[in-house]
C-alpha cells in the first residue's frame, strides 16, 4: 500500500479550469458537491483506503522568521497557499493507477447545474523514507 495526497485546488488560472468557481454556485449546488466529496470518502472508508480529508478556509498567512530580535515577515511576493489550495484528501492504496482512478473519479465531483467540474487535481505520493546523503 502506498499513501498518495492529493490536493484540490480553487483558483486555477482560466486556461485550466473551465468550470465556474464555487463562490458562484447556488446553495443547493454547494450541497451537492460537498455530498459527493462525503459519499466519495465513505467509499473509500469501506474499502479502506481513506486516511484523511479536509477543507481548508480561506485565511491564512505566510510566516518566517524574521532574524534574531526581529518580529516574524508575513506575506510576500509569491501565491499563498490560501490562493491555491482548497482542501485535500489522503490515501492508501495498492498501486499508482488505483490513485490515478481514484483522482479522476474525484476529479469528476458536480459543480454548476450539476454538470462535473473536471477540476485538476495534484496527485502526489508521499516520501516513503527521508533521502540520504551519501559521498
Amino acid at each position: 500500500m502506498a499513501k498518495y495526497l492529493m490536493l484540490k485546488h480553487y483558483r486555477m488560472p482560466s486556461e485550466y479550469m473551465d468550470y465556474t468557481p464555487m463562490d458562484q454556485w447556488a446553495p443547493e449546488e454547494v450541497d451537492a458537491h460537498v455530498a459527493y466529496m462525503n459519499d466519495f470518502a465513505d467509499r473509500l472508508r469501506e474499502s479502506g483506503e481513506f486516511v484523511d480529508s479536509q477543507a481548508l478556509s480561506p485565511e491564512g498567512t505566510f510566516v518566517r522568521s524574521g532574524g534574531p530580535g526581529q518580529p516574524p515577515v508575513t506575506d510576500g511576493p509569491f501565491p499563498e497557499t490560501k490562493d491555491l489550495i482548497a482542501g485535500w484528501m489522503v490515501i492508501d492504496v495498492g498501486s499508482y493507477e488505483r490513485a490515478l482512478e481514484l483522482a479522476g473519479e474525484l476529479s469528476a465531483a458536480p459543480g454548476k447545474d450539476g454538470q462535473p467540474i473536471r477540476e485538476w487535481l495534484e496527485l502526489r505520493p508521499f516520501l516513503g523514507e527521508a533521502p540520504t546523503v551519501t559521498d
